[in-house]
């Protein structure tokens, strides 16, 4: 059992879910209901699937849940990518926040390698 805490990807997943929830604040109130849970939703998941993936015995079963937080953190970048080209955000804030996710694709994939 690996302590998921002291994971570097797992600190920036959660400093992510952070991030989302600045920018789920500043969404216009007619876009909130379209976008918010899922947003939120996909977000959450990376970080407890890293947390959960450190649980596990197997070295399969580690990859399997590492690989679910990776599919979570690609679907956060095409929800903000969304919010980025229907103009619906801050395009910095939103380009801030899509960079701090790629930087944690980065991390799970070579996470997966090893």
């Amino acid at each position: 059992m690996k302590n998921f805490k002291k994971l570097i990807v797992w600190q920036r997943s959660m400093e992510m879910t952070s991030i989302v929830h600045a920018i789920i604040k500043e969404l216009p109130k007619t876009e909130r209901y379209t976008y918010r849970d899922q947003i939120i939703r996909s977000s959450i998941s990376v970080p407890s699937n890293i947390a959960e993936a450190c649980s596990r015995e197997s070295r399969k079963d580690f990859k399997r849940f590492l690989r679910i937080s990776l599919g979570s953190s690609f679907e956060l970048e095409t929800q903000l990518l969304l919010l980025k080209e229907n103009q619906i955000m801050n395009e910095q804030k939103l380009d801030s926040a899509i960079n701090h996710n790629t930087e944690i694709q980065k991390m799970l994939h070579t996470l997966l390698k090893k």
